[in-house]
């Protein structure tokens, strides 16, 4: 059975995009005896995967109507069910009164069956940690939440819940998923995925200015101000500023003093390597930004600075320099590092020590970088993100570090040059992008 997420578009045509993915992984979750959690960046299609998309599969299992309790805690009609108005919570600073959504969860309950609890934007509750550790204990309670990153992030899951948050991290769109509802050829579709993202309403706009302004008000109204707010950031200048130096830097290697000497020469700022740090967890927490850290490979040890940070969105990105500085190179990889992210690998920068003889004869050591390094339980990848292949002295260049880890796991080129799978006379599997983000199974191949 195919799950669908259905949008609107301009003209009013019924869109469809798939997100089988995220169902099934909800679906391995059920009766886990865990409060299960979406989380991701805002818009990325948690609350319609949740009351839509899981809501018809529970109907779709024979799940009765009546044992599927749903609640938008940002919704005026949920909200009046329960006797409360959102004007007047505005007014008084307040979140949702407990105790009334309590009262109204217990008048559906009208037998010992199972419900299932389906909340959506749960922080706008009150004490709602309370409340939901609460009805963990009830054995025929199954219950489902989203929240928006302005205060429901994962790092207040690891305490708020203490080890009964079960947290599944959702992204906006990935390329399977845009192709789903993009009219043209996947060439064409890759262009506009890696200029626009994968924001399910940016997609579904008509016309490039659209696309952009939507992303320009998506960044300024919802994700930064959601930042603002958190965070209780007076200066928003710096935090824009240092998206802005992060936004043209995709794929580099940054550090905290790095960001303060480029603050200090260009801005004749005297912001702190703490306050930098600071700013990037923040941007972290809200998803909009992801960091790789340094693993070395022969040493088997994590390197604490410098790090890669890529954006969980690359339309975002692009709106934020105002789509004055596209390079495809840093985007392929941007584009890569999500895909690998969201089929669920842990993903480091690679460093590999190596030791070779100058000039001179002396022995100099140096550092060769693999742009991935992809774990998931015993499975293990060493991939390079190679935007053209033209030449041997290009291709001697990107295998060069992966031949220098001797190892025995996977060793991957990802080229934008259209050629079939192939792999040399070194094992190293070569595979061209759209089919690497086309087939979930091509890097086994």
């Amino acid at each position: 059975m195919q799950h669908v997420a259905k949008i609107s578009s301009k003209e009013g045509e019924l869109m469809e995009i798939r997100r089988d993915f995220y169902l099934d992984k909800l679906i391995k979750r059920k009766h886990n005896g865990l409060i299960k959690i979406i989380t991701g960046i805002r818009r990325c299609g948690k609350s319609y995967l949740l009351n839509n998309i899981f809501y018809q599969h529970l109907l779709s299992c024979g799940i009765d109507d009546a044992h599927i309790i749903r609640f938008a805690f940002d919704s005026a009609d949920d909200l009046q069910k329960i006797g409360e108005s959102p004007i007047a919570m505005g007014k008084e600073k307040r979140g949702v009164n407990p105790e009334k959504f309590m009262a109204y969860v217990n008048s559906r309950l009208a037998d010992e069956g199972m419900y299932y609890l389906l909340l959506d934007e749960v922080q706008e509750m009150d004490c709602f940690e309370a409340v939901l550790n609460g009805y963990l204990r009830k054995a025929n309670m199954d219950v489902y939440v989203t929240g928006s990153n302005a205060k429901f992030l994962s790092k207040d899951i690891i305490t708020e819940f203490a080890g009964r948050g079960d947290e599944m991290h959702m992204y906006p769109l990935s390329f399977a998923e845009f192709m789903s509802v993009y009219p043209g050829d996947k060439y064409m579709g890759l262009a506009e995925y890696m200029l626009y993202g994968g924001i399910p309403a940016v997609v579904l706009r008509e016309g490039t200015a659209e696309k952009a302004a939507a992303l320009q008000n998506l960044l300024s109204e919802i994700y930064l101000s959601d930042i603002y707010k958190r965070n209780r950031i007076r200066n928003k200048g710096e935090m824009e500023d240092l998206l802005n130096i992060l936004a043209s830097a995709i794929g580099s290697l940054t550090n905290y003093e790095k960001l303060k000497n480029t603050f200090k020469s260009v801005k004749k700022s005297k912001i702190t390597s703490t306050t930098i740090k600071k700013y990037l967890d923040c941007l972290e927490d809200s998803f909009l930004i992801e960091a790789a850290s340094r693993y070395d490979v022969k040493g088997k040890a994590y390197i604490d600075t410098p790090k890669k940070y890529y954006f969980s969105d690359l339309g975002l990105r692009n709106a934020r320099i105002n789509f004055r500085q596209f390079e495809q190179t840093h985007s392929m990889e941007n584009v890569i590092y999500n895909e690998l992210c969201m089929r669920g690998y842990s993903v480091d920068v690679g460093v590999v020590p190596i030791a070779v003889r100058d000039d001179s004869g002396n022995v100099v050591r140096k550092q060769l970088e693999v742009d991935f390094v992809c774990n998931m339980g015993s499975v293990r990848y060493y991939i390079q993100s190679a935007y053209s292949l033209p030449d041997e002295m290009k291709r001697a260049q990107e295998v060069r570090p992966l031949k220098n880890i001797d190892d025995t796991f996977k060793k991957i080129i990802i080229t934008k040059d259209i050629v079939p799978a192939y792999y040399d006379e070194y094992g190293i599997l070569t595979v061209n992008i759209y089919d690497f983000l086309l087939d979930c199974d091509s890097l086994e191949k």
